[in-house]
């Protein structure tokens, strides 16, 4: 190893591990193949692992992990490490596909990539690299983790378009211990022209959007594959019948795309929005303007908690929080825990916050922890 630490080796770490084997959790994208290449150029000893987690083929007969692993293979090649490769996919259904399905027939919209980061990434694999003698993980994730006292702490990404932290939560201090995250102090941009001037052969591959297991096929083609049809009436918030819909578990609180509603009598020209999903009479509530007051909320109250520093801080707590991906986090007060659930007040209201999705709370920087939004009608009245 180089005798200069690059900052996305936490000191505590390296004290732990002095000469460290790093398993790469190679995808076949640019920023893990990126990840090896600063490894490797740090004088890490690193090796990869591929992870097949889905084995279903998408609906034109093809299975995206094919490509995958010949491009990983390729990166390989040309960085000198070995790569492996293991299958996740029975991992990955029970303990993600499962859970996702179970959410959407409940009503709630999930978002399996926080699981899966929880339970495959940061655990099955986690253990699989242990098991090929590795003593840490790395990923292409935009996050960055140091050490303070002692404690870990997950920050977030330099470049703000790409932080990951709100998929990374869950992670707690034993994960933060055994992984290493070397591309998140960089921009995207940087990225991409590393591996160009390393002569990576993904350094111009496109990202990967959206759910994994879904693909390019439309989502409520997929999911209905999963979860059947169960056509209804949508309604105005007076219960006025302006249109039918596929099923009501297949749409998402804010939603506009894919609602069918043409021009509607007494109403004026403007866009419809999912407001509420009433899934007793299977309707769908829409309601007009994409600032709708029916789409508004102060507060929420999360469930299935998870704190990066092992327990929650002293509350009541000023911080931030995020109830999306790419919303900038808002000011917020976690007010008190009870039964496992807390409540989440905003300073300003907060639009379409919606239950099965992530709560993720924030002091500048630092990712706290979070939770998943269990209710949003029941707290918006405090």
């Amino acid at each position: 190893m180089t005798s200069c630490v690059p900052d996305w080796l936490p000191r505590a770490t390296l004290a732990r591990h002095p000469s460290p084997h790093v398993v790469v959790a190679l995808s076949g994208g640019v920023d893990s193949a990126v990840a090896c290449l600063r490894l490797r150029e740090a004088g890490v000893k690193c090796s990869a692992l591929f992870m097949k987690n889905w084995n279903e083929p998408t609906a034109d007969g093809r299975c995206r992990w094919e490509q995958d692993v010949e491009d990983c293979l390729d990166v390989c090649d040309a960085l000198g490490i070995e790569l492996n490769t293991i299958d996740l996919s029975k991992e990955y259904w029970d303990g993600v596909f499962a859970d996702f399905l179970a959410e959407y027939r409940a009503g709630r919209t999930p978002n399996p990539d926080v699981l899966c980061n929880r339970e495959i990434k940061f655990k099955a694999f986690l253990d699989a690299a242990r098991s090929v003698g590795g003593d840490l993980i790395a990923t292409g994730h935009y996050v960055r983790s140091d050490c303070v006292d002692g404690r870990y702490r997950l920050l977030t990404g330099v470049d703000t378009n790409k932080d990951q932290s709100y998929f990374l939560y869950t992670l707690g201090q034993a994960q933060l211990a055994a992984a290493l995250f070397p591309v998140g102090g960089l921009p995207k941009a940087e990225v991409r022209a590393l591996a160009r001037a390393a002569g990576l052969p993904v350094h111009d591959k496109k990202d990967s959007t959206g759910i994994c297991f879904i693909g390019e096929q439309p989502f409520r083609e997929f999911l209905a594959r999963y979860v059947p049809a169960q056509p209804g009436t949508v309604e105005t918030l007076d219960g006025q019948v302006i249109g039918r819909h596929h099923g009501a578990v297949y749409y998402t609180l804010g939603q506009r795309q894919g609602l069918g509603i043409g021009g509607v009598r007494g109403a004026a020209e403007a866009p419809w929005f999912v407001a509420a999903k009433d899934l007793a009479r299977n309707v769908l509530v829409v309601v007009q303007g994409h600032d709708h007051p029916a789409l508004q909320s102060r507060a929420l109250e999360a469930r299935v908690l998870s704190w990066v520093a092992g327990e929650a801080p002293a509350l009541p707590h000023r911080c931030a929080a995020k109830t999306r991906y790419r919303q900038k986090a808002q000011p917020c007060t976690l007010t008190r825990l009870v039964d496992d659930r807390l409540e989440v007040v905003f300073d300003q209201p907060q639009r379409a916050a919606t239950p099965g999705q992530s709560v993720v709370f924030y002091d500048g920087e630092c990712c706290l922890g979070g939770g998943i939004i269990d209710s949003v009608e029941a707290a918006a009245r405090l």
